[in-house]
């Protein structure tokens, strides 16, 4: 659910605080697929970022567990 640009301006801050933890995690997602990064870098990552957003809830929504 990656919001477009022009949308932007219309975000709560929490939903834009969400929308920039999805593209992070996005992020993180390609780096491991292309081998840029390790699955321990991965993990470690991306539970740092979700812990630091507060974004646990969104991990869970999305059916992912670290």
């Amino acid at each position: 659910m990656l919001i477009e640009e022009s949308n932007w301006s219309g975000l709560t801050p929490e939903e834009k605080k969400k929308e920039l933890y999805l593209r992070q995690k996005r992020t993180l997602d390609d780096f491991l697929e292309h081998g840029a990064i390790t699955r321990a870098q991965y993990d470690k990552s991306l539970g740092n970022l979700t812990e630091k957003m507060g974004m646990e809830e969104i991990l869970k929504e999305i059916g992912f567990k670290i």
